[in-house]
């Protein structure tokens, strides 16, 4: 008779066990037929007439691996789709396969153990698993001899490959997590205002850690296959002061989301820091069909690559120059208030504007009036130079772009006492607004030529 995996034999009401046998009941997990003619000739069993008689006789049943999708986050395949399954997406997903025999002791304690692997990385990785007890050929052409056996199969081109560690859920998950696909940013000083700015059509995500490499829910977001082509996802560290400063993050982690066509957007993820949470929010700003350019400002014919960058659109104080002055000056509404500068403007001028813009805009919230303030460097831009004739440097001039191009600039005094500092910028605007200023019309109504820069691309 076999019964819960061994074949036993009944002479006068008990059992001996014989050898091992993988026969089982879907209704009792033990199986129940006659073997043979060990009992008296007499006496007729059927299956479910022997299965009674196994529980009358008190006999346990043998634990087995039973993957319930409503009680485990595991996977489980067959042979005929293993190909759908895993093979198909190789290029895009990582996967782990768990090679397991119903009825061995070692796989049904790992049964838990793989379980929070799948639970850890639901959505990121294919967690999945295989009976060599129902497709032994598969399991002998995988060459797993033994189980528990892992197989991780990472992204196309890197082969499949065995896992060797220990058989507890720590060390797989490591395993798996290690070759989920990268494409997140980091995000500095340096490149944050590229990053925000290139791609527009594309939203901007970025994770604020204390930790010094992202996550895998970061990786595992930033590699998902619409993400990929359709979001940006950077991520900073704690230590980049400038940048965590720039967003006002107080707290960490903190996700914060930039878009729109200027980046003139912004929202801050406020869920629970889960991958499924971060997936469906990001998702409801996330387009599936990207083009690779899109209409440039005015919705003229012209077009540009959605690659360039255009950090000047969320720099508080940008630099006027060739490429930025049609949106930092010349188009659109107010006047432009133009910090003149021989070299580079330093942190502690970009910091004294962007007070004295705030200042002022409060001013003239109520009066319909509109400034924007941005700096040049004439050590390049030397045509402009030459029309704005500073007398000393750093200077200023306020320029009205609107109908009849002039502009009016900062009188030095005679000695060139008065300095283009914040009170000398200050009494600049204050005649301006009081209707004191007075405006020096551009020669021929035609700006001066810009310098030609050398294109430099920002490592992002």
């Amino acid at each position: 008779l076999k019964v819960a995996g061994f074949v036993h034999r009944v002479t006068r009401g008990s059992l001996v066990l014989s050898r091992p046998s993988l026969l089982y009941s879907s209704k009792y997990r033990v199986a129940a037929v006659v073997e043979g003619t060990a009992m008296s000739s007499n006496l007729r069993l059927c299956p479910v007439a022997c299965t009674l008689l196994i529980h009358g006789l008190g006999i346990a049943q043998a634990a087995i691996v039973e993957i319930d999708a409503m009680k485990h986050d595991i996977q489980q395949i067959t042979m005929s789709n293993f190909d759908g399954v895993i093979s198909k997406f190789r290029d895009s997903a990582v996967s782990s396969l768990w090679f397991f025999k119903a009825d061995n002791k070692a796989d049904v304690g790992f049964l838990d153990e793989y379980n929070k692997v799948a639970t850890d990385l639901k959505g990121m990785a294919k967690i999945c698993a295989i009976s060599c007890t129902d497709w032994p050929v598969f399991c002998d052409k995988q060459g797993v001899k033994e189980t528990p056996a892992v197989m991780v199969y990472p992204t196309n081109p890197m082969p499949a490959f065995k896992y060797e560690g220990k058989m507890e859920s720590k060390g797989v998950l490591a395993k798996v997590a290690r070759f989920i696909p990268d494409f997140t940013t980091k995000v500095t000083k340096e490149n944050v205002d590229a990053f925000i700015t290139t791609d527009p059509t594309k939203p901007k995500v970025l994770l604020f850690s204390n930790k010094k490499t992202p996550p895998t829910i970061w990786k595992a977001l930033s590699s998902e296959t619409v993400f990929k082509r359709t979001v940006k996802f950077g991520f900073v560290s704690e230590d980049e002061k400038d940048v965590v400063q720039k967003f006002k993050v107080k707290k960490f982690p903190a996700v914060i989301m930039q878009r729109g066509s200027k980046a003139e957007i912004k929202e801050t993820f406020s869920g629970e820091m889960k991958f499924t949470a971060l997936k469906d929010w990001v998702n409801l700003h996330s387009e599936s069909g990207m083009g690779d350019k899109v209409a440039s400002a005015g919705g003229s014919a012209q077009e540009e690559s959605i690659e360039e960058s255009k950090p000047w659109l969320v720099q508080e104080v940008p630099e006027l120059t060739a490429k930025s002055q049609g949106d930092v000056c010349f188009k659109g509404e107010g006047l432009c208030v133009i910090y003149l500068k021989d070299g580079d403007v330093s942190q502690a001028e970009t910091d004294m504007l962007t007070g004295l813009s705030k200042k002022f805009t409060s001013q003239l919230s109520d009066r319909g009036a509109k400034m924007k303030w941005m700096w040049m460097n004439l050590a390049i831009e030397t045509e402009y130079k030459s029309l704005f004739e500073p007398t000393v440097l750093p200077s200023a001039v306020v320029f009205n772009p609107h109908k009849r191009l002039r502009f009016t600039k900062l009188d030095h005094g005679e000695d060139n006492e008065v300095k283009g500092d914040e009170q000398g910028l200050t009494n600049l605007l204050d005649k301006v607004l009081g209707g004191d200023a007075r405006f020096k019309m551009v020669p021929g109504q035609k700006l001066p030529g810009w310098a030609k820069r050398d294109a430099k691309k920002t490592e992002l």
